[in-house]
């Protein structure tokens, strides 16, 4: 497997990081909510993508107003990651950005500690749904690795991807 395969799955959440990066001056505007039919698009394929690689994880999607739309509990997922799942998806939708970007923050250290108390999960795994240009909803994932929950993520998001 060379790296290029390895690091397809990630390319959604670094081009996501990325524009946050360079755009950080000018947060991502909330949109509408998202529809209940895209959010079925989106928790199919990471349904599909946790199963593929036998996670037992909780997938949960936020809308852009950060109430939960729909959530998923693949079996034998540990119930700890219920609640972390929901929190990721929450954490994204109204901080609009990925999840990793405080997860990156804490690991520098420093002042960066106070970073836990912010509600919310400072771990891989929450992404923002974006469409045109607008944050309509979060997707959060728990149950594996931080990375693994984060390539779940991403693969939702491949779904609906335009």
């Amino acid at each position: 497997m060379g790296i290029e395969s390895l690091l397809r799955p990630l390319l959604p959440v670094l081009a996501i990081t990325l524009a946050l990066v360079v755009n950080a001056q000018e947060p991502i505007p909330y949109g509408p909510p998202i529809q209940l039919e895209m959010a079925g698009q989106i928790m199919q394929a990471a349904t599909a993508e946790a199963k593929a690689n036998g996670w037992p994880v909780a997938i949960a999607i936020y809308d852009s107003t950060g109430h939960l739309l729909m959530f998923h509990r693949l079996d034998n997922t540990q119930l700890g990651s219920v609640e972390i799942a929901m929190e990721k998806a929450k954490a994204a939708a109204l901080y609009r950005r990925p999840t990793v970007f405080w997860e990156e923050r804490l690991a520098e250290g420093g002042a960066n500690i106070k970073l836990l108390k912010l509600p919310g999960i400072p771990f891989e795994g929450g992404l923002p749904i974006v469409a045109d240009g607008k944050l309509i909803g979060a997707i959060g994932v728990s149950g594996v690795t931080s990375a693994q929950d984060g390539q779940i993520a991403a693969a939702g998001l491949r779904a609906v991807q335009r």
